[in-house]
């Protein structure tokens, strides 16, 4: 079964001839802010200490700027400028990592067909979420192909009914915003021919930079003089939670600074507020915590794989649902910070699910 990964790379160049080597430089600097040593950091990525002394140097001089900062007992870190390019490195990878997986996901698919003998691979299009990431990194170390596309909830579940994929990847809020969201994937569910597996249950809330130093207690603060919001991209699950929790709150969208700006990943928002872009966005606690945010708590939602009732029995379905019954399974997701993997692996109906709203 074949593997592909596609990393984003980009470069910056003050002489239009002599580009950075940004990867290089980049895993330097961020292994000299953890390490705090020139010579720590050089051997950890597998760099002489003269070449990186020497790309340290070349950098310098092109920026016109240090990098790097020393003091007596607190060892070298990084100057306000290597920090923006750290940050803009992580912001990069977190916005644009669910496309490129999805990409390497399409691709190895295509490879596979190539070649005699290798299984079916499970077609999966899903809302972007971190336990659909573990799920597909488990399913792969078992050898159990998977096609990931990421896309949101609408056109996941639009898919499905198409055709187009195995199993459709949507959240739905817990508590009294699962009516009209329910009602929305009703459009294209089929109580008759649709069943769901439950993947996980998980939190949604406010990120805000550690100290919460603009004293962020809730929603209404969204719309406080001087508060940054960092948003969703429009279709996005969580876009829309958001925009019941402001009509909840009476809060008009316009009165919210970044509303209309748009992320593409919890990640994202995460970094873009970690890197002092932002003072608040929402997301899943597992993204917060990752990028060292303080999480303020508002519901908590459940993440569902919609699939054809008539295909459950079948493999790779079959051996999906197995996986999602098994202990390492659940202790892979309950693993991740925010998330419940106690019903993880149930079948449902749409009725056992949502009750009488399906």
């Amino acid at each position: 079964m074949f593997k592909v990964k596609i990393q984003p790379q980009w470069e910056i160049s003050v002489r239009a001839d002599c580009p950075l080597d940004t990867a290089a430089l980049l895993a330097l600097l961020k292994e000299i802010q953890e390490t705090g040593s020139i010579a720590r950091a050089a051997k950890a990525v597998r760099l002489s200490y003269r070449y990186a002394w020497g790309l340290l140097r070349e950098a310098e001089g092109q920026f016109g700027q240090a990098l790097l900062a020393t003091g007596r007992g607190r060892g070298t870190t990084l100057t306000a400028l290597a920090q923006k390019l750290v940050w803009a490195d992580r912001r990069i990878a977190a916005r644009l990592s669910p496309t490129l997986e999805s990409l390497a996901s399409e691709l190895e698919g295509e490879l596979g067909k190539m070649v005699a003998g290798e299984p079916h691979a499970l077609r999966l299009d899903a809302s972007h979420g971190f336990a659909v990431a573990a799920l597909t990194q488990h399913l792969q170390a078992l050898h159990l192909p998977v096609e990931l596309r990421y896309r949101n909830s609408t056109d996941a579940l639009a898919a499905l009914t198409r055709g187009e994929c195995d199993l459709a990847g949507f959240h739905v809020p817990i508590g009294p915003f699962q009516q009209p969201v329910v009602a929305s994937c009703l459009r294209w569910l089929d109580p008759q021919r649709h069943c769901l597996l439950h993947l996980a249950v998980r939190e949604q809330g406010l990120f805000v930079a550690p100290g919460n130093p603009r004293g962020i207690a809730g929603m209404a603060d969204l719309a406080a003089p001087g508060v940054r919001f960092v948003n969703r991209q429009t279709g996005s699950g969580t876009r829309l939670l958001l925009e019941m929790l402001l009509a909840e709150a009476g809060i008009e969208p316009t009165a919210i600074n970044g509303f209309g700006s748009a992320e593409f990943t919890h990640s994202a928002v995460a970094a873009y507020i970690a890197s002092g872009m932002a003072d608040v966005g929402l997301g899943v606690r597992t993204a917060a915590e990752r990028f060292g945010l303080e999480f303020i708590p508002l519901l908590r939602e459940r993440y569902f794989l919609a699939l054809p009732c008539a295909a459950a029995g079948e493999a790779p379905l079959r051996d999906l649902i197995g996986v999602l019954r098994s202990p390492s399974c659940h202790a892979l997701i309950d693993a991740l910070p925010g998330y419940d993997a106690a019903a993880t692996g149930t079948m449902q109906t749409l009725a056992e699910a949502f009750g009488a709203v399906a």
